[in-house]
């Protein structure tokens, strides 16, 4: 996040390339008479013994990176100068594959992973033998998280049994969520806080539906309309828009620059869409 042109990448060959994208950048504003040459990473790790999915820059500390792959291991990196320094021992305590990583917004050594094995935990990157706190999240795997950057107590959750929870840091221990959604029929593929209002967020589901909430919001019974449909019971009333027309989507991101824009990818293709309502 701290340098626009440095872009991290994670695939099935096990392998996580550092990549420095400033030419492709300059492109844009100037485009060249013949083809660009090709790009080649600037550093490589080759330390993770699976494939894996979790990849996620520190907001706090720049170059600070974190991932995690499928045989339970999360490692920490740190920049050096010109290159970066991946520290051998991983954490651990998942008992299954680590699906997605999330850097506290404003503490430089915590950080947040969700696993198959249900769970998400809470980290301190000067203890690795074991997490802060941990709780039993969801019935199925949880594939993704998403950490408030305006509330930093505040945590979101999206898993394979197609509901989306919402935690208080402050009670994490309890294992009861402030929130939880069930509006969606199928696992739960991105999710992710508004970067600016702190009660919003945006849902993607194998449903083929992304959703955005307004978690401020409250039933009005009083304004529901006499004779109305029976199943408008069973709409939430913190749900403000529903996106339709992809296939399988994957991946969701709020514009940072452009309020209320969401670009989100797809089987079908790829999206970039502002509701009428935002």
């Amino acid at each position: 996040p701290q340098a626009s042109n440095i872009l991290a990448t994670m695939s099935d060959t096990k392998n996580v390339h550092i990549w420095d994208t400033q030419h492709l950048l300059g492109a844009l504003d100037a485009p060249p008479a013949g083809r660009l040459p090709s790009t080649e990473p600037i550093f490589t790790f080759s330390g993770h013994p699976t494939e894996g999915y979790a990849v996620d820059w520190s907001p706090v500390v720049p170059g600070r990176l974190l991932t995690g792959d499928c045989s339970k291991h999360i490692y920490l990196w740190e920049r050096k100068t010109s290159t970066w320094a991946v520290d051998k021992a991983p954490f651990c305590g998942h008992g299954d594959s680590v699906e997605d990583i999330q850097w506290s917004p404003v503490e430089k050594d915590v950080f947040a992973s969700c696993s198959v094995d249900k769970t998400i935990r809470i980290w301190d990157t000067r203890r690795r033998s074991k997490s802060m706190l941990f709780v039993a999240a969801h019935k199925q795997d949880v594939n993704v998280i998403s950490w408030n950057p305006n509330k930093s107590h505040l945590l979101l959750s999206g898993s394979d049994d197609s509901t989306f929870k919402v935690w208080d840091l402050r009670k994490f221990k309890s294992s009861t969520p402030v929130g939880h959604f069930t509006y969606h029929r199928a696992p739960i593929t991105s999710i992710q806080w508004h970067p600016t209002e702190d009660a919003m967020l945006a849902v993607a589901s194998d449903d083929d539906q992304l959703t955005v909430w307004d978690l401020a919001l409250e039933d009005d019974k009083e304004t529901k309309t006499i004779g109305a449909q029976a199943n408008l019971n069973e709409i939430p009333p913190q749900l403000l828009f529903v996106h339709q027309g992809q296939r399988h989507v994957k991946e969701l991101r709020f514009h940072p620059q452009i309020p209320g824009m969401i670009a989100s990818t797809a089987e079908s293709g790829f999206n970039l869409f502002k509701p009428c309502n935002l």
